[in-house]
């Protein structure tokens, strides 16, 4: 089956709100694939190594609206909207395993004619980031990857944390701001983002969940790589994620982001972004 809204007035009511939400971005284009039309929205420099970014699962380019600016100072920025996620996309054919999301952001990204780009992915988008590397490592020039999936099989305690967010994100502005401590996520406070909470509640997202990587999937990655991951991650223990990148991929930067569990983007932002540009600037001055 297809990712969907469960009503084309739910859809209607979403897009009211997310077509506004793209004012950072400067202009978009559609993305014919077999899956259906991914769309690219565009930001930042006009020339340079672009930094091409993915939102996690039921997520969107407008997850990254903090990033656009620092980012794109010194380089092109594009956010996707990818085919089975909430967005300007539109799929057409069903996505039913790990390959076939491989494919189809395969796909996406050969009609950015780009031949070389940085990823940056946040969650599922991290995963998928990285599985793209492995496919296609000559085009990747950077991976920044935020608490990425494919470290473990979901969990029950981040269907939980998951839950909690989404019934919290129904909540009144100030009651939503207050409860974002106790069940770990910033995404509540960031009110660009949560006014767009109810209306995805009516999204149905039917993805596979991330293939896990193995330890020599991982050591196959030669790109380079900054992982910047929660210290309470409701998607994995953190430090155990360290250490087994720190066997699996020696050359990566890995950095526990204290205090944030799996919401780091939102915990952070203004930190997480510089991070993200330096290591960016490094890997363009090839240190």
């Amino acid at each position: 089956m297809k990712s969907s809204f469960t009503t084309p007035a739910a859809r209607a009511r979403f897009l009211a709100l997310y077509r506004p939400a793209l004012k950072p971005f400067s202009s978009s284009t559609s993305i014919s694939t077999p899956f259906g039309t991914a769309v690219a929205h565009r930001g930042g420099a006009s020339a340079g190594t672009p930094v091409v970014l993915l939102s996690g699962a039921g997520g969107n380019a407008v997850a990254w609206h903090r990033f656009v600016e620092p980012l794109g100072r010194e380089r092109p920025v594009i956010a996707l909207d990818l085919i089975g996620e909430p967005g300007l996309a539109e799929q057409t054919r069903p996505i039913t395993t790990s390959a076939e999301a491989v494919e189809c952001l395969t796909a996406t990204l050969d009609g950015l004619d780009v031949p070389r780009m940085h990823l940056a992915g946040m969650s599922y988008g991290g995963w998928a980031a990285m599985r793209y590397a492995i496919a296609a490592p000559s085009r990747v020039a950077g991976l920044a990857l935020l608490d990425p999936a494919g470290f473990g099989r979901v969990s029950a305690g981040f269907m939980v944390w998951l839950i909690a967010g989404g019934l919290a994100g129904l909540a009144p502005r100030g009651l939503r701001h207050r409860l974002a401590g106790p069940v770990r996520n910033a995404t509540l406070r960031d009110d660009h983002l949560a006014a767009m909470l109810p209306s995805l509640m009516a999204f149905r997202r039917r993805i596979p969940a991330p293939a896990v990587f193995t330890d020599d999937e991982l050591a196959s990655i030669s790109a380079p790589a900054l992982f910047l991951l929660g210290e309470h991650s409701s998607l994995f223990p953190a430090a155990a994620v360290q250490a087994r990148l720190a066997a699996a991929m020696p050359a990566a930067r890995v950095e526990i982001i204290k205090g944030a569990s799996h919401d780091v983007p939102t915990y952070a932002p203004g930190p997480v972004a510089a991070r993200m540009t330096d290591f960016l600037g490094s890997v363009h001055h090839g240190q």
